[in-house]
């Protein structure tokens, strides 16, 4: 079994926001709130295989991150 997923949910369109054709997902909701503004985290659909998936951490924009966060990063 897949460990729990959160997934990004357009505020207008609520289609999941997905880069390059995979749904853009990560393991932990408050983080996933706390980098991304306009999106709402929602359970990632059971029915979408992990291939078809790509985690937060490895989308260009937030490869600079470290996971999990740290409150001393953003201060």
């Amino acid at each position: 079994m897949t460990a729990e997923r959160w997934a990004l949910q357009g505020e207008t369109s609520r289609d999941l926001l997905t880069w390059r054709g995979r749904v853009l997902v990560h393991n932990h909701r408050g983080e996933l709130e706390f980098l991304i503004t306009g999106a709402r985290a929602v359970p990632c659909p059971r029915n979408i295989p992990d291939e078809q998936t790509i985690p937060l951490s490895c989308h260009p924009q937030f490869a600079h991150h470290r996971f999990p966060l740290r409150r001393e990063d953003y201060r």
